[in-house]
């Protein structure tokens, strides 16, 4: 009779465990850097002019694919090694109730220092929730990031001067905190897609004593976060943004020079409208901005089309898509959209 073997494979140490990752993190950062030099390469290969209309949403769109990839992918990795420090139940004690408050203005301020746009924020409120972050204060990271950011306050000194800048600072900030406050009240968890509702539970994960994983244990969380997230978004976030890249390589500016300089209250919410389907960041917009007006738009109209581009696009909603409902997802863009409203409408009347 045979003797069956009950030695096991040789684990891999944390060492060489460390070493891969830190190694992974190096290639990462060096594919990261050569995005642009990258997608004009492949621009120059093909048949277009490269400041055609064409060439610059293909443009876009080379560059923008692997970078929310990219993005997603070493976010994803981070915060499922986090959450092995923390069950999801000491993570919402920490966050939630009496602290709620202090969640959104500490997002928020986290959003400003990362100059992310909406889909590139995207990664990081999906591993706040998938980490059992309260959603209202993931909601205020998700407004602030793409919304209120260094970039954005320099190029608008520069445009109009340090009161207008400093004032859509103060306002945009006000409207994520407030925006994620409010979401959070409404206690709507329960609107979140089954399967992130799951995570956001603790369903989806096994239950631990996260001081007894080892550092090997956490790093394999780490990967099993991205294999699972990122296998059910990542079709949507190419979806998401070859729709922005479309529409940023087709800006009717005159049409929308028109609406704005309009001297009626209807022009602000027509910007709003105006700005949701397109897709740019906040350094992307000014330029534009810069032109309407000096064609003659009003600022608070023009600052909120910026805001509702930035915060509200399309393509950031159809990525969302897969993380939040419908339902969500609306409650999302009214609030906020009420914010802008409010902040354009206000613009009009100082400046």
């Amino acid at each position: 009779m045979s003797v069956r073997s009950t030695s096991t494979p040789r684990a891999a140490s944390p060492l060489v465990w460390t070493a891969g990752v830190l190694a992974a993190v190096g290639l990462w950062a060096l594919v990261y850097r050569q995005l642009v030099p990258a997608s004009e390469a492949i621009v120059a290969l093909l048949p277009v002019e490269r400041h055609t209309h064409t060439g610059e949403a293909l443009a876009f769109f080379f560059y923008d694919v692997p970078k929310v990839m990219l993005l997603l992918a070493l976010i994803v990795f981070a915060m499922g090694v986090v959450r092995s420090f923390f069950s999801p139940e000491r993570t919402r004690a920490l966050l939630t109730g009496k602290r709620e408050g202090v969640g959104n203005v500490m997002a928020a301020s986290l959003g400003v220092v990362t100059p992310f746009c909406s889909c590139s924020a995207v990664p990081l409120f999906i591993g706040l929730v998938s980490a059992g972050v309260p959603l209202g204060v993931t909601f205020s990271f998700l407004i602030s990031a793409p919304m209120v950011n260094e970039v954005a306050l320099v190029l608008l000194f520069g445009l109009v001067g340090w009161e207008v800048a400093v004032t859509y600072f103060s306002f945009g900030l006000l409207i994520a905190i407030v925006a994620g406050w409010v979401i959070g009240r409404l206690h709507l968890e329960g609107w979140l897609q089954d399967w992130v509702r799951d995570i956001h539970s603790g369903a989806a994960t096994p239950a631990t004593d996260g001081t007894r994983l080892t550092l090997v244990d956490r790093y394999r969380l780490g990967l099993e976060a991205v294999r699972e997230i990122f296998g059910r978004v990542w079709m949507w976030i190419i979806l998401g943004i070859g729709m922005g890249a479309l529409i940023h390589g087709y800006v009717p500016e005159d049409l929308m020079v028109r609406i704005m300089g309009a001297d009626a209250w209807w022009s602000v919410p027509a910007a709003v409208v105006m700005g949701i389907p397109m897709y740019t960041n906040a350094a992307g917009v000014i330029p534009i901005v810069e032109a309407l007006l000096g064609k003659g738009a009003a600022l608070g109209t023009v600052l909120a089309f910026m805001m509702s581009v930035i915060a509200l696009s399309l393509p950031e909603m159809i990525i969302l898509r897969q993380v939040l409902t419908l339902r969500l997802i609306a409650v999302f863009a009214g609030v906020v959209g009420l914010g802008i409203l409010a902040v354009g409408f206000l613009f009009n009347l100082l400046f």
